[in-house]
């Protein structure tokens, strides 16, 4: 289902956020970093960043491609400053896609936000409040786990290796336990992993765990089988640090990093458990669907879940090290 819904080219570029961020370098004065999404062949999504009408562009944008990610740079100067100006973003409500607005003043608060289709402007506040803080960390939480298929796809070879809810417990609060604490430490500073190798090694952790419920299911298990959350607390420690990579991108505000940090962990966790009901409301439908029409299963058939999950990982390993 997730696959046919993403499947438009077009529709899969929207799901991918753009992001302004303004850095304060002076009483009234502001750097800005526009990125939008591309769309293939330079072409880019229709957003247009509206600042009040107190400001005057100092440089002229410079606007350059990469990684199908259109990336403008500007100076501007606004009267009086940003404080109780409407930023708006122009076209956002014809889209799919949110925006994410980071603005860092001079005295080191920051105030961080989230446009959607039906709000695509915002009133900037002298001094965010601890409530905007953790409602915009928890929406982006529970959307990168949503949109992190492979951190998803971890968690579903998981619940294929682990029978009883006792035992699913166990494992994902393992899991849980595990990447809550790297990501509270990369993203504090504490410890710096380079995101390239991490998100190689998630995929590779995809594909260990796979080839243990192949060999689970065929009479030999191993550690995984036995002791679940010893390779959910293991390998939760290094998806941790692909959870602070997106974190590092978005940047916490320096008076509420407490606040932030607690509900985008919050929102991972929301997401995450959200997917497990999915996954057995699932189980739990197909289960019934075969007991009332006795239909019955080839020998082959629990070879495709892990087979078609293994066989994505491996595409992501080979990806994601050639472009070290």
């Amino acid at each position: 289902m997730f696959l046919a819904i993403c499947a438009p080219d077009a529709f899969a570029h929207e799901l991918r956020p753009a992001y302004l961020h303004l850095r304060q370098t002076g009483a009234d004065t502001y750097d800005a970093l526009w990125k939008v999404p591309g769309r293939g062949e330079e072409l880019r999504l229709g957003l247009y960043v509206e600042l009040p009408a107190s400001c005057a562009n100092l440089t002229a944008p410079r606007g350059v491609f990469t990684a199908n990610i259109y990336t403008e740079r500007w100076s501007v100067q606004c009267a009086g400053g940003l404080s109780g100006g409407i930023i708006h973003i122009a076209g956002l409500s014809a889209t799919l896609t949110d925006v994410l607005v980071r603005l860092e003043r001079l005295d080191g608060t920051t105030q961080v936000t989230r446009l959607t289709p039906s709000a695509p402007s915002f009133v900037v506040e002298a001094a965010p409040s601890k409530t905007q803080v953790a409602g915009t960390y928890l929406h982006l939480g529970v959307e990168h786990i949503l949109f992190g298929i492979d951190h998803l796809l971890f968690v579903l070879a998981l619940l294929l290796l682990v029978k009883g809810w006792g035992r699913v417990v166990q494992t994902v609060t393992a899991f849980t336990v595990a990447h809550s604490l790297t990501l509270a430490a990369a993203t504090l500073g504490f410890v710096y992993v380079p995101q390239q190798p991490v998100e190689a090694v998630i995929a590779l952790s995809i594909l260990f765990v796979v080839s243990e419920v192949v060999r689970e299911r065929q009479g030999r298990a191993g550690l995984s089988a036995r002791r679940p959350w010893v390779v959910a607390f293991s390998f939760g420690l290094l998806h941790g640090f692909g959870f602070a990579g997106a974190l590092s991108a978005v940047g916490l505000p320096q008076t509420a990093i407490p606040v932030a940090l607690l509900f985008f962990n919050v929102g991972v966790e929301l997401g995450q458990l959200f997917f497990i009901a999915s996954v057995f409301a699932v189980v739990a439908g197909a289960r019934h669907i075969t007991q009332r029409f006795v239909m019955p299963q080839p020998p082959w058939v629990w070879r495709v879940p892990p087979y078609a999950i293994g066989g994505v990982a491996a595409y992501w390993v080979i990806q994601r090290i050639t472009t070290f």
